[in-house]
């Protein structure tokens, strides 16, 4: 009786462990990753336009950058592929800062043009909810959300 009541409780245990491993993933955002034609002149422009701080390449391998987007978020340059690269606007990665205007201006002083979603040039969008929003292109044409989200 005790040994069929210690069976039943591993079985238990483990059929519980099972379950909660194939129906509960914790997924949480790693990186992102975009293809790049020249490495040096994108890391450049996620330096110097987004101010992104660069951070170890832990592949090791050339052409391939990384930054932090904070938070443990990462972002990764790779320049390795081979082959066109086609890009729209509903493919954008999306940013948030507290110093909307700040970063305005600095688009403005470095002459970064920017629009809003229908690709109105110096145009800042309004949604609904009140967060402001403008889009902007990388070296390689990706399109990069910034907006006045707050935690």
């Amino acid at each position: 009786m005790k040994s069929s009541i210690i069976i039943g409780m591993v079985l238990f245990f483990f059929g519980n462990l099972t379950a909660q491993n194939t129906t509960d993933l914790s997924l949480t955002f790693n990186h992102v990753a975009l293809s790049v034609e020249d490495v040096d002149r994108a890391a450049e422009f996620y330096e110097n336009v987004l101010a992104l701080e660069e951070i170890t390449n832990r592949t090791e391998k050339e052409g391939i950058r990384w930054f932090s987007l904070g938070e443990g978020k990462e972002l990764h340059l790779i320049a390795t592929v081979e082959g066109p690269i086609q890009i729209n606007r509903a493919v954008h990665m999306a940013v948030s800062t507290a110093n909307f205007e700040g970063l305005i201006n600095r688009l403005k002083k470095l002459q970064v043009p920017y629009s809003d979603w229908p690709g109105t040039p110096n145009k800042i969008f309004i949604r609904a909810d009140g967060v402001q929003q403008i889009y902007i292109q990388d070296p390689d044409g990706y399109w990069i959300e910034i907006n006045s989200v707050t935690p």
